[in-house]
């Protein structure tokens, strides 16, 4: 499947061993099993733990991935702030010929405005051969996508999509009016139905780590506008979210046995999530509504 067409993306976790090292034959588990749910993967995005692991580690983690030769639409992160670091990472993915696409996000931490994000992405833009995904989470960025930045990125031939993940409606309605020609995707598993009204084109989601064929269904009832159940998949998709993530999402996928630990890269630790009943429970809730539901 080509990059642009898929509606879900499933933002990948990493998973690690007792060790605290990557687990690879886990990872190729998950992969497989994104891939029989008829989900894309985004590699080493915030919720892979992206800009906690060390390079060689993402290096390796990708290269791995590349041997696999899985035919499975495959999206990697890219984001920091020092732009040579970026330009040098990018380097190195175009060699991996598993890779379709780029997850560029805004810069952490730096706060630039307009015209130090128009530079930072048409360097990096510049630089790609594949399609780029711009990345608009203010949560960890400390800095909304500028609005005029995209709108100047608009006709750059590898600019494709926005992921908006601001959890402001009006910010999606900002960039749907503004970039007529750009896919808009929902960041926001909770939101994803609002988003869906509103003219996404898919989902970059948490949940479908632990709910891959559930979401799958989520997506399409939402962009069809047959989902009934809007106010249990918010909840559900929202108690991911008690901790920051990946915390809550490894700890129950650990709980239902599809990774070995919940344990993540430092400075994120597991133990920031104490009570797990009620992911638990939203879990048994997203089983029981897929059960019940009528598949496409």
């Amino acid at each position: 499947m080509n990059c642009k067409e898929v509606t879900l993306w499933t933002a990948l976790i990493t998973p690690l061993n007792a060790k605290n090292e990557v687990d690879y034959p886990i990872l190729k588990d998950l992969l497989l099993l994104q891939k029989k749910a008829g989900n894309g993967v985004v590699l080493l995005g915030s919720t892979g733990e992206g800009t906690n692991l060390p390079n060689h580690l993402k290096k390796a983690i990708i290269q791995f991935v590349d041997g696999l030769n899985l035919n499975i639409p495959t999206m990697v992160g890219i984001g920091g702030s020092n732009l040579e670091e970026q330009l040098e990472w990018i380097n190195f993915l175009e060699s991996c010929k598993a890779i379709q696409c780029y997850l560029v996000v805004t810069p952490i931490y730096a706060k630039p405005g307009k015209k130090g994000q128009y530079y930072w992405f048409k360097k990096l833009l510049d630089q790609s051969t594949r399609p780029c995904m711009l990345y608009n989470i203010p949560g960890r960025s400390g800095v909304k996508l500028n609005l005029e930045a995209a709108i100047l990125l608009a006709d750059h031939p590898h600019f494709y999509a926005i992921k908006e993940a601001s959890g402001e409606l009006t910010d999606f309605k900002n960039f749907k009016q503004a970039l007529y020609n750009i896919k808009i995707y929902s960041g926001d598993d909770g939101l994803f139905y609002e988003h869906a009204r509103l003219g996404a084109y898919g989902l970059v989601s948490v949940a479908s780590n632990v709910w891959p064929q559930e979401t799958n269904q989520y997506v399409k009832k939402c962009l069809d506008n047959t989902l009934k159940e809007t106010q249990l998949w918010k909840d559900c998709c929202d108690s991911l979210f008690l901790a920051s993530n990946p915390v809550p999402v490894k700890k129950l996928m650990h709980t239902k046995k599809m990774i070995s630990t919940p344990y993540l890269y430092p400075p994120l630790h597991f133990e920031d999530l104490d009570k797990l009943d009620v992911v638990v429970e939203s879990d048994k809730k997203i089983t029981n509504w897929f059960k019940s539901t009528p598949k496409d």
